[in-house]
């Protein structure tokens, strides 16, 4: 497999994926009572899972009122997306300076096999806390910055790989199938092991290697 002739630097890396933007400044106290919140949340997420994460219980255990929670994160699924801040961050350290496949390296087609596999067994391990995010409002998922994130990596790797298709579009078709909704319930209902999942989603991207004329010369 031809690799990525392109030497990965932390600018290009950036470009190629951007970041979360920073959290803005807060007053101590204001870092503090958000602190206090999130290990309250995390508390309650561990004892009772996404069901437990009423916002007034959640105040109560923080010892905060339950409206500084609805102007902090706006509703559950908000509180529900900061928990998965911090994982998500780990995620785009992974690719913009981790070893490749994942990290920079790698050929375009390899490198998105990677992400898509391991954004399969990070929506498999944090399903359920997923799923009360992307469910909590209409497009929440789409709208949220960590699939914006994530759109703007494949749709990169994308341009590089098969400048033909329509990147942004295929994009969205390639993490489709990574939905939490839709990964819980092929697990929980279907029954299906993230195995086959991933070789599922191997093959997508085999047909995208897979140009015309290739096609065409079978």
């Amino acid at each position: 497999m031809e690799e990525d002739d392109e030497t990965p630097t932390p600018r290009r890396s950036r470009a190629e994926l951007p970041m979360y933007d920073s959290p803005p400044a807060e007053r101590a106290d204001a870092a503090r009572n958000r602190r206090r919140i999130l290990d309250a949340a995390a508390r309650i997420l561990d004892a009772e899972g996404p069901e437990g994460l009423a916002m007034e219980n959640v105040a109560a255990s923080a010892g905060v009122g339950v409206g500084t929670l609805y102007r902090r994160f706006g509703s559950q699924g908000g509180l529900a997306l900061a928990l998965l801040d911090e994982e998500e961050r780990s995620l785009q350290a992974a690719v913009i300076g981790g070893p490749p496949p994942l990290g920079p390296g790698a050929a375009p087609f390899d490198r998105l096999r990677a992400f898509l596999r391991e954004l399969l067994h990070r929506v498999a391990s944090q399903g359920p806390l997923l799923v009360t995010a992307e469910i909590n409002k209409p497009y929440a998922r789409f709208t949220a910055g960590a699939y914006r994130v994530h759109h703007a990596h494949v749709s990169s790797l994308l341009q590089r790989a098969r400048p033909d298709v329509d990147a942004h579009v295929m994009a969205d078709a390639l993490l489709a199938p990574l939905a939490a909704t839709l990964v819980t319930y092929q697990r929980e209902v279907g029954e299906v092991g993230l195995e086959r999942i991933g070789d599922t989603l191997d093959t997508l991207v085999a047909g995208l290697e897979r140009r015309p004329a290739d096609a065409a010369d079978s």
